[in-house]
């Protein structure tokens, strides 16, 4: 059977002589240029060999990408803070589909089923902490729909934590409006049979500055993929990613940071650590730098600390630039395991091999923990790491 795709699907153009030539289209060069719809059906089948889905495992999430999904809403427990409004609403509210729009099947999946989207809607301009938890939503297909709104000016940091058990596919959109300061933190905490396809977008406007920070400890498979949009001039973008992969879990984390505005900066810094047979970590970066973002400077980077043999972790940074007129940009990527030179160091003052790794990773995945700006959370992260290390009583190779 043959798959005859459209020229608009996935950004493709026609071939130099004009014509579209056999078998098919020219893929998409730009990252800009993707195919975007909020329909399943206008995106092709999944097949799993996709550039964008051939390290994800396809038949673990098949459900989610092409399946029936509950898109009811679900039960929550939020922080009353003065200054955020949390409500449902409807599909057809003026707040919904400003940040994005889906470049996948499973993301379209989880937008054409929702009922009801959860709006935050920030007007505080004195900082507030807010948290968002759900548990328990059941291993049935659903969907959900997540609006997150600054409005210009208000500072907020919006903590967005799941636990229990899910096969869940959800789209969150980010809006920092004009002036606003915004940290939102994607906690993923579920159970160990739990599924995640995850969609994150956002758009910053004039002078605002968003920290988007996800953080994947457990889970059997969580794919969450945020896409920044640096639209206004002077607007600052901080991504900050933590994983740390278990055996038989697989952490995927597809980023994608586009400078539209002039003068605009962005970091991107994600940290991971695996252990255990088929621990399986997937970072893919895309930053582009458009054609008017003069004065862009950005930088992004991942890091991956193996712990123990049948691991993998595929790390794959891409850099696009289509403007002279940039302070800097640049990016990096490495795997590898312990350190052996901080090891003799640590060993060399007397302290053991067991507990010199432990402080290696400690060290290590602090550096994105130390980003969250909360307290109480920092620690219960510190907590978490510990008990990840706990799981196996030797992590040396």
């Amino acid at each position: 059977m043959t798959v005859v795709t459209t020229p608009e699907q996935h950004g493709a153009t026609a071939h130099s002589d004009g014509g579209w030539g056999e078998p098919g289209y020219v893929p998409v060069q730009t990252r800009s240029a993707r195919f975007t719809s909020v329909n399943h059906d206008d995106f092709p089948a999944v097949t799993g060999l996709e550039v964008d889905w051939k390290l994800t495992p396809v038949k673990l999430v098949r459900d989610l990408i092409d399946g029936k999904l509950d898109g009811s809403p679900y039960d929550y427990v939020a922080s009353e803070v003065q200054g955020v409004a949390i409500e449902w609403a409807d599909r057809d509210d003026a707040s919904i589909g400003r940040a994005g729009t889906p470049e996948d099947r499973a993301s379209a999946n989880a937008w054409s089923s929702f009922e009801k989207a959860l709006a935050i809607t920030v007007t505080s301009e004195e900082h507030v902490d807010v948290t968002v938890s759900r548990s328990a939503l059941g291993t049935s297909p659903r969907a959900a729909h997540t609006v997150i709104t600054a409005k210009a000016n208000s500072d907020s940091t919006i903590i967005l934590q799941s636990t229990g058990s899910a096969t869940l596919s959800e789209n969150v959109e980010i809006v920092v409006e004009d002036g606003a300061k915004l940290t939102v933190i994607s906690l993923q905490e579920w159970s160990n049979d739990a599924l995640q396809l995850s969609s994150h977008f956002a758009t910053v406007g004039r002078d605002a500055v968003l920290k988007h920070m996800v953080i994947s400890l457990s889970g059997a498979v969580v794919r969450l993929n945020p896409s920044v949009h640096l639209a206004g001039e002077g607007s600052d973008a901080e991504l900050y990613g933590l994983y740390f992969a278990d055996a038989g879990q697989h952490f995927e984390q597809r980023v994608y940071l586009h400078h539209l505005g002039q003068n605009t900066r962005g970091r991107v810094n994600y940290k991971g650590a695996l252990q255990g047979a088929g621990a399986r970590a997937v970072w893919v970066g895309d930053v582009l730098i458009g054609p008017d973002a003069a004065g862009t400077d950005s930088y992004e980077q991942n890091r991956n600390l193996v712990l123990t043999e049948g691991t993998r972790a595929d790390s794959i940074p891409n850099l696009e630039i289509e403007t002279g007129d940039i302070l800097g940009a640049g990016h990096a990527s490495a795997t590898g395991r312990f350190d052996d030179e901080q090891l003799f160091y640590l060993q060399s003052r007397g302290v053991s091999e067991a507990e010199a790794r432990r402080l290696v990773v400690i060290g290590f995945l602090s550096e994105i923990v130390q980003k969250v700006g909360n307290a109480e959370l920092e620690a219960r992260l510190h907590s978490a790491i510990e008990a990840e290390l706990s799981l196996t009583a030797a992590v040396a190779l």
